[in-house]
């Protein structure tokens, strides 16, 4: 048995004012994804808009603390503390935002009848140490991620990394794998201000 307070779980910026917070890996649950999103201010957003088709999850948010308005394709759902919303449409475009100060809401999820751990439970960490310079710790953060999925979207940032680090052929390298595994990765390397110093190399994915 494990036991953690959610406030144990020291929380990582991740885009504009989202703040997430890795419950799967601090308790080592393997049958399906669960983490926690943070909000320090009302109008903070709390869950990022996106649609689970990539990764083909289901996914059910509790707001644990504060109050929260969800936007399911388009429609405004009340959520105070306390609220279930659940989503088994994976195309259905999703996004919160808090109404109160520090609103908190868990997301659990998973595929249907099997558990694949999110490569964001890397790329997310390793976001901090770029954004300070520290490329030994971001590239340990993605490398480790990596040897547990295999995820396009790892590689395209190892590839960052190693460009804003001055490893011009391994960024190279690994930007390759990326871009030929997600035609969307290839079409947002194209502005990516982290791949400036490789992108007039001939061999950069066109």
């Amino acid at each position: 048995m494990k036991t953690l307070r959610l406030d144990e779980v020291e929380g990582i910026p991740v885009f504009g004012t989202l703040v997430w917070k890795p419950v799967r890996k601090a308790l080592g649950v393997t049958a399906f994804g669960i983490n926690a999103y943070t909000a320090a201010n009302a109008g903070d957003e709390v869950v990022e808009e996106h649609t689970e088709q990539q990764l083909g999850h289901e996914e059910i948010y509790v707001v644990v603390a504060g109050h929260a308005t969800f936007t399911i394709d388009g429609e405004e759902v009340d959520a105070p503390a306390g609220t279930l919303v659940y989503l088994d449409d994976v195309a259905e475009r999703r996004q919160a935002v808090a109404k109160d100060p520090n609103t908190t809401v868990l997301a659990i999820g998973g595929v249907p009848g099997a558990h694949d751990i999110s490569a964001w439970e890397y790329f997310f960490p390793a976001l901090p140490a770029m954004r300070e310079g520290d490329y030994d710790q971001a590239r340990s953060i993605l490398e480790e991620g990596l040897e547990q999925k295999d995820a396009p979207v790892l590689h395209y940032q190892l590839a960052c990394v190693e460009a804003l680090a001055g490893n011009r052929e391994r960024a190279l390298d690994e930007l390759t794998v990326a871009t030929d595994g997600s035609a969307r990765l290839r079409q947002h390397a194209k502005t990516d201000e982290d791949l400036v110093s490789i992108r007039d190399d001939p061999r950069f994915p066109a």
